[in-house]
């Protein structure tokens, strides 16, 4: 499976220690935690949420790298939490780190979760039929991989990019 990861151009696709800021999977000092979408779409939102951007005129100041990374083999296991929770602002985290402590205690390498950036039913694909023409929505996930992963092997699809303005308005912002 690919996976795809928005990264700060002067940065590697992947944290390498724990020193990580928390979020939404992991607090202070757990990781590295690696935060995957399974598509580009994803990847984008899950940026633009998180930098709280909504307004095209934004878009002209991004320059970000997009990652593609085989996963040879993808977490399966899902939290048991509400969507409501897996997909929340900043104050559904610690449910969801809290989540995430007993699926690493029980042995669990990774997870796999709603995009809490995307919302749902958005398609992220295109087809071409006389032109550019959306694809049928579909589930989009984080994939979450607990622990370094040095032997994960990433491409670099855009090496500084932004995205398309039409991703802003699938994107589930934090207010």
């Amino acid at each position: 499976m690919i996976a795809f990861r928005n990264a700060d151009t002067r940065t590697p696709f992947l944290w390498e220690s724990d020193e990580q800021p928390p979020a939404r999977w992991h607090g202070a000092g757990e990781g590295p935690v690696a935060y995957l979408a399974e598509t580009v779409d994803g990847a984008w939102a899950e940026f633009l949420r998180h930098e709280e951007i909504s307004d095209p005129a934004d878009l002209a100041g991004v320059r970000r790298a997009i990652w593609a990374i085989e996963l040879p083999v993808p977490p399966v296991v899902a939290p048991r939490l509400p969507v409501a929770i897996l997909t929340g602002d900043g104050s559904s985290w610690p449910a969801c780190q809290a989540a995430a402590r007993r699926l690493r205690s029980r042995g669990a390498d990774g997870l796999a979760a709603p995009s809490a950036a995307l919302v749902p039913g958005t398609p992220s694909g295109f087809r071409t039929l006389g032109g550019l023409r959306p694809a049928a929505a579909r589930r989009e996930r984080t994939l979450v991989l607990f622990g370094a992963r040095p032997n994960l092997v990433g491409w670099c699809a855009c090496a500084a990019g932004r995205p398309r303005a039409d991703l802003l308005p699938r994107v589930r912002q934090l207010s």
